[in-house]
């Protein structure tokens, strides 16, 4: 059965993901913070939703933000990596969204920002128990 706390998990999703993408592609003042640092907020944010849904414990918020923010650095640093295979992957929309295309410094520094939110955030969705 699903929880109260993975209802609002799946509402929460229905707003970072558009979020997201408006952030990635917004043009206006402050474009890049938003187009690189914004984004990086939601993406940290989005995964760390998904494993709270498949995995929803309030006490596992930190495990869930210590976890994807480490995978979300690797998946940066892997930016540097360019075997055919993966460049093919990352040509279409999904893979550029998931895998991402170019390794930037920048990034670093966005996603424990974006776990500690995300934390925050995971903290409140499961406040009043599953």
């Amino acid at each position: 059965m699903i929880g109260p706390a993975r209802y609002r998990a799946l509402a929460a999703l229905g707003v970072v993901v558009p979020f997201g993408f408006a952030a990635k592609y917004y043009r206006g003042p402050a474009q890049w913070w938003v187009n690189n640092w914004v984004s990086s907020f939601a993406y940290e944010i989005f995964f760390m939703l998904l494993a709270f849904l498949l995995f929803s414990r309030r006490s596992g918020a930190v495990l869930i933000g210590v976890t994807v923010c480490l995978a979300t650095c690797l998946l940066e640093f892997a930016q540097l990596w360019k075997p055919p295979w993966i460049q093919a992957a990352r040509a279409t929309f999904i893979g550029q969204c998931v895998l991402g295309n170019k390794f930037t410094w920048w990034d670093l520094p966005a996603y424990p920002i974006g776990c500690v939110l995300g934390c925050l955030l995971l903290w409140r969705l499961a406040e009043r128990g599953e």
